[in-house]
């Protein structure tokens, strides 16, 4: 999931980095229950919170993608990486709160990219039991 090249390895932590310290700590389960119950959050207030970082990450995700010329259909070359396998479930949460991927084509065809191999097929949450 991470290449041998040093600074190419970087650049596949760098974009999983910015789901797993910019945007996902921010819209879990906890901090939305307290958005609610504390500060007396609607489901439109929360949305807006979610779409507010999903939004800011993803920005910086899609320039990290458009900067790399010799990029194939993943975040990084022709295969999956760490950067795909922390990204895909953030696209999944920007759908649940309602937010447009249209304005991230590269991102959105990352996910299509992705939506086809069986691995992450059978991880999409719409295939899980209930727990």
């Amino acid at each position: 999931l991470l290449p041998q090249d040093p600074e190419a390895r970087a650049h596949v932590r760098a974009m999983a980095a910015i789901v797993g310290c910019d945007i996902h700590p921010i819209n879990n389960r906890r901090i939305l229950q307290a958005l609610r119950k504390d500060f007396g959050a609607s489901e439109d207030a929360v949305n807006a919170w979610c779409a507010t970082w999903i939004t800011a990450g993803f920005d910086a995700i899609e320039a990290l993608l458009a900067q790399d010329k010799t990029r194939g259909d993943f975040c990084f070359g022709n295969a999956p990486s760490m950067a795909d396998v922390y990204l895909i479930p953030q696209v999944e949460s920007a759908r649940r709160f309602n937010v447009d991927l249209a304005q991230w084509p590269l991102i959105s065809a990352v996910d299509k990219a992705c939506s086809v191999l069986p691995a992450f097929a059978k991880a999409a949450p719409m295939v899980q039991p209930d727990a």
